[in-house]
């Protein structure tokens, strides 16, 4: 199945991207967790135990699954000659700088692995002594300690709903939050311009663009709406720049951005961490997001390029009502209400949720409360172990980007 398609949040799912934790979370360490934005370090058996579990919940309601190692395999394989410029360019986003240290790594890298070897350690990182430990290179190499990361790892790679965001038949090519996440947009990069599948896609958004954004702030409410999070990880300038280039490109049916200001915190670090669409007419909320807020509607001005702005201060669930076109929505607390399992839910991503199909989601058995709560509304859910996938703090829409899903009626 081949090209991109998503204009709902919950159409049925048909094809989704994947990342399967791999060594890359062998080189957490406890000093490094709030520099690679972990708060404890998963046990990677486990953890991909857990992420298989996911996947085959997955396919077994009707979606194919690919993942991101694979794609990217596949585009170096396609396009060898591009594998120099994409490592080069790897090499220096991950800050080796010297032409010296970059031509030694390089060499290491080809010398050694091949395929989706070499894409995956470019996942996991390099330590000094996979070089031969210390070198005169610098008085920097000489103190270092051997186990050393020269090249971090990107752990966080199995969160793949943040470094892009399939909008419609588009996407946005994120430029993100923190330097130690922004280096995963180079994979997408390579994928949309190369892959024969998903090249040639509109870009929305670029990742060399000064403003930062994650796709976990961005929710496809219907073809002609989307909602974004003005977020931690989302700045409004960013939402200024995707506004332009969606309502001015002619692949999309986008007519109206619904931008939702949250609180800047790690707590609702993306709007999908404050809502997420369940059903038609049902979504599951952060409890403390109840109440008047701030969303700021964007539609395309007269001229190219323009855009207008319009405040509306209003409940979310009107808000949301407006944006759906349905006379009643259902908010569904997580933890139903009650502070302290709400306060704990919350933490694991009760909230979190990926619908696969109108009243079908996929959750972390962890969050028991919340889905039984689900289970009493009407929904079916899809329960996946958790124990250590939970760890990066995100849930299972965190850990999908649905490439396509089906037509919206």
């Amino acid at each position: 199945m081949k090209g991109i398609c998503v204009r709902s949040e919950i159409k049925p799912l048909k094809k989704v991207l994947l990342h399967r934790p791999g060594r890359e979370l062998l080189h957490l360490t406890p000093d490094r967790l709030p520099e690679l934005l972990f708060d404890d370090i998963p046990f990677l058996k486990v953890a991909q135990q857990e992420h298989d579990a996911f996947a085959q919940i997955l396919r077994s309601n009707g979606a194919e699954v690919v993942y991101l190692e694979d794609l990217m395999a596949e585009v170096l394989k396609l396009h060898p000659e591009q594998t120099k410029p994409f490592l080069y360019q790897w090499l220096s986003e991950g800050n080796i700088k010297t032409r010296r240290w970059q031509d030694k790594l390089y060499e290491y890298l080809i010398g050694n692995f091949e395929g989706k070897a070499l894409v995956e350690k470019t996942m996991e990182g390099i330590t000094l002594k996979e070089m031969g430990g210390a070198s005169a290179y610098s008085l920097q190499d000489l103190i270092a300690p051997a186990d050393d990361l020269i090249v971090d790892p990107m752990p966080n790679l199995y969160f793949t709903r943040d470094p892009f965001a399939v909008i419609g038949e588009g996407v946005n090519l994120n430029r993100m939050y923190s330097v130690t996440r922004n280096r995963e947009t180079l994979y997408g990069k390579y994928i949309f311009k190369y892959h024969p599948d998903y090249k040639d896609v509109s870009l929305y958004f670029r990742r060399d663009c000064q403003f930062h954004t994650e796709g976990g702030d961005v929710l496809n409410i219907n073809e002609k709406t989307l909602a974004v999070g003005i977020s931690q990880r989302t700045q409004a300038a960013a939402i200024d720049v995707m506004a332009q280039n969606i309502f001015w490109n002619s692949d999309s049916k986008v007519e109206r951005i619904l931008a939702f200001d949250i609180p800047v915190s790690r707590a609702f670090m993306h709007l999908d961490t404050v809502f997420t669409q369940i059903d038609v007419d049902k979504f599951t909320i952060h409890p403390a997001i109840m109440g008047t807020l701030r969303v700021y509607e964007l539609t395309a001005g007269k001229n190219p390029g323009d855009v207008n702005i319009r405040l509306i201060e209003d409940t979310l669930e009107h808000v949301l009502e407006d944006a759906t076109g349905v006379d009643q929505v259902k908010l569904i607390p997580c933890g139903g209400g009650d502070p302290i399992a709400a306060s704990r839910e919350q933490w694991n991503d009760g909230s979190n949720t990926l619908c696969i199909a109108p009243g079908k989601v996929v959750v972390y058995d962890r969050n028991y409360v919340t889905n039984a709560i689900f289970r009493d509304n009407g929904i079916e859910v899809f329960e996946m172990p958790s124990s250590e996938l939970s760890r990066g703090r995100g849930g299972p829409r965190c850990m999908s980007m649905p490439l396509r899903r089906a037509a919206v009626d």
